[in-house]
């Protein structure tokens, strides 16, 4: 008796496959081994950078408002501290849209510190 398989099923998994690498190039693209590994390895990615943005961002603001505050004579560090200290709850996501965009608040942040 003939061996059984089930092509419509295997079919319709590669064709999901090759259809979300559509773009990629070469190989990548239309050769089903090649595809699978290129889409696996994007998942990877994916995955792994969705946290090193985070990183990445925070850094950035990190730098914009260091880069704010040394107009005013003041380190990234003191201020800071200084912030905490007198209890001004806001994030570094906030101080360095302040410090980029409306430097007149964050002058206004920089002296209440002070």
């Amino acid at each position: 008796m003939p061996r059984s398989v089930n092509v419509v099923a295997a079919r319709k998994r590669r064709k999901k496959i090759l259809k979300l690498t559509r773009g990629y190039f070469g190989r990548r693209a239309n050769v089903w081994t090649v595809a699978k590994n290129a889409y696996e390895k994007g998942l990877v990615y994916a995955y792994r950078d969705r946290k090193t943005k985070k990183r990445n961002f925070r850094g950035l603001w990190i730098q914009r408002i260091n880069a704010g505050v040394r107009q005013y004579g003041m380190s990234y560090s003191v201020f800071m501290g200084k912030l905490h200290k007198s209890g001004i709850e806001l994030n570094r996501k906030v101080l360095a849209d302040l410090a980029m965009n409306n430097p007149k608040a964050f002058e206004a942040v920089v002296n209440k510190v002070k």
